[in-house]
C-alpha cells in the first residue's frame, strides 16, 4: 500500500525538496514519446491514422468520427432527470464562478490624448477534450466549455473516445451534457490522437484547426498537449490526477484516507500523498486505507494507485516543513486538514480546499471551480482552466497629434541609441508632412 517518506530532522534546500517529491517520472517519459508519435502520425494521415487508433486502443471500428446531431438529442432524451438536474446545477454554478475570470476593459490616460486601452479578446474557436476511457465524465463538459462560453469564444468543439459498448458512439450522459450546452460539433475520438486533430485538423471530417485545446486526461493527453504546444494554446498539462493532503493530529484518519481512495481511484498513475507531522494519523490514515480501499469498486485500480512511486505518507518536523513540501510539490488538489490552516502561504497548488467539509469531490462537481488543474508540479507557475485561458489581453493605443508631439523628441533619442533610424524617422514625418501641407 501506501510507502513511507521520512524527511523529520534534516533541513532540505528548495532543490533537495523537488528531488524528494514523489513522482512516476518513467510513465511520464513513456508517455511523451508515445504521445508525440500519435500526434505526428494524425498530422500526416488525418482520418485514416485517429480510425487505426480507434480500432487499436478503444476496440472500436467504422463509427461516425463526426457525431451525427440526432445522436445528441437521442442522448438528451434519455438522460436521467435527476442527473439533468444535477448538471444544471453544475453549469449555473460554474457559470457564476467563471463570470468572476473576466477581466474588465481598462484605458490608462497617460496625458492628455494618450490612452491606451487594455481589453481581453476571446479566441474564435476552441477543441475541448473530455476523457473517457476508465470513467466517464460529464462533469468535465461542464469545465470545459461553460468558462469558453463565458470567455465569448464563438465555436466549441468537443471530442470524447468512443466505445466499445456504445455501438462505437461516445457514452451518451457526455453527449447528453454537451447538448445541454448546445455544442454541436462534437467527435468521437479518444486520447492524443484527439489532441492532434484538434491541433492539425482533418480535412475529411470538415474538422478546422483550433486556436485552443483544452481538457484534462491521462499522461498521454498532457504529453499531446506538450507535442502541439506553439501550433495552438494549451491549458497547463492535466495529466495523471494528483491530491496532497497536509493534516495535523486534529484529522480524522477516515475522511483523510476517503480522499486519498477517491482520487486514487481514477487511474493506476494517480497521485496520492499524505503530508503530517504526526505519526500517530500517518498509522491510522494507513489502516482506513488499506481498509476502505479493499471495500470499494475500483479496488484494484486504487490499490495499483497507492503503490505507485507516485504515492506515499510523508514524515515531516513540523507545520513549516509540510508547507514547504507542499509547494515544492505543487499538486493539482490540496486539502488542508489542520487545526490552523493559512491557506495563504499554500501558494503552489492548483485548487486548494480547506477544512474536512471540503473534500475535491466537491470541487469535481458542484463548488463552482473549475476541476480541469495543472498536474506534475505545474502549478508553480501555470493555472487552472477558467475564462481566461480563452482570452488574449490585447492593447490599444490612441494618441492624437499633440500627445505625440510632446514624446517626439524621446523616440528620436531612443531609436538612435538603439541604432534604429528608422524608428525615429516614422515619427518625424508626421511632422514634416503637416508643415508641408500647412505651407
Amino acid at each position: 500500500m501506501l510507502r513511507t517518506l521520512d524527511l523529520r530532522g534534516r533541513t532540505f534546500s528548495a532543490a533537495e525538496l523537488l528531488a524528494a517529491v514523489p513522482r512516476a517520472e518513467t510513465a511520464r517519459s513513456a508517455a511523451l514519446t508515445a504521445a508525440a508519435d500519435i500526434v505526428h502520425d494524425v498530422a500526416e494521415r488525418g482520418e485514416a491514422a485517429l480510425r487505426e487508433q480507434a480500432e487499436r486502443f478503444d476496440r472500436v471500428s467504422g463509427h461516425d468520427i463526426r457525431v451525427p446531431d440526432e445522436h445528441l438529442a437521442e442522448a438528451l432524451e434519455s438522460l436521467d432527470p435527476r442527473v439533468r438536474a444535477a448538471l444544471e446545477e453544475a453549469i449555473v454554478r460554474v457559470r457564476a464562478a467563471s463570470a468572476a475570470q473576466v477581466p474588465p476593459a481598462v484605458t490608462t490616460e497617460l496625458a492628455p490624448g494618450a490612452r491606451v486601452v487594455q481589453r481581453w479578446q476571446p479566441v474564435r474557436r476552441v477543441g475541448v477534450y473530455v476523457p473517457g476511457g476508465k470513467a466517464v465524465y460529464p462533469s468535465s463538459v461542464v469545465m470545459n466549455v461553460v468558462p469558453a462560453q463565458v470567455a465569448g469564444v464563438e465555436v466549441v468543439a468537443l471530442a470524447s473516445p468512443p466505445q466499445a459498448d456504445k455501438g462505437g458512439r461516445v457514452h451518451p450522459v457526455i453527449l447528453a451534457a454537451a447538448r445541454l450546452l448546445g455544442v454541436t460539433e462534437v467527435y468521437a475520438m479518444g486520447g492524443a490522437g484527439a489532441i492532434a486533430a484538434f491541433a492539425h485538423g482533418v480535412t475529411e471530417l470538415g474538422l478546422d484547426p483550433v486556436d485552443v485545446v483544452t481538457g484534462p486526461g491521462n499522461n498521454f493527453v498532457a504529453a499531446a498537449k506538450r507535442a502541439v504546444a506553439g501550433l495552438v494554446g494549451t491549458d497547463a498539462e492535466a495529466g495523471a490526477t494528483e491530491i496532497l493532503i497536509v493534516a495535523d493530529d486534529s484529522a480524522d484518519p477516515r475522511l483523510v484516507a476517503a480522499d486519498l481512495i477517491s482520487q486514487a481511484e481514477h487511474d493506476e498513475q494517480a497521485s496520492a500523498v499524505l503530508v503530517t507531522d504526526s505519526e500517530g494519523l500517518a498509522a491510522a490514515v494507513v489502516a482506513e486505507t488499506v481498509d476502505l480501499a479493499a471495500r470499494t469498486r475500483h479496488a484494484e485500480r486504487v490499490a495499483a494507485a497507492l503503490a505507485g512511486p507516485q504515492s506515499a505518507v510523508v514524515l515531516v518536523d513540523d507545520l513549516a516543513q509540510a508547507t514547504a513540501f507542499s509547494n515544492a510539490y505543487a499538486p493539482e488538489h490540496l486539502e488542508l486538514h489542520l487545526a490552523d490552516p493559512r491557506p495563504e502561504e499554500f501558494v503552489n497548488a492548483g485548487a486548494v480546499f480547506v477544512g474536512e467539509n471540503s473534500p475535491v469531490s466537491l470541487g469535481d462537481y458542484l463548488a463552482g471551480s473549475n476541476h480541469v488543474l495543472p498536474t506534475g508540479g505545474q502549478a508553480r507557475y501555470a493555472s487552472g482552466l477558467s475564462a481566461a485561458t480563452f482570452l488574449r489581453p490585447q492593447q490599444v493605443i490612441a494618441y492624437d497629434r499633440a500627445a505625440l508631439a510632446e514624446v517626439r523628441e524621446r523616440i528620436v533619442l531612443l531609436a538612435d541609441t538603439e541604432a534604429l533610424p528608422a524608428h525615429g524617422e516614422a515619427v518625424e514625418a508626421r511632422f514634416e508632412e503637416r508643415a508641408g501641407r500647412d505651407a
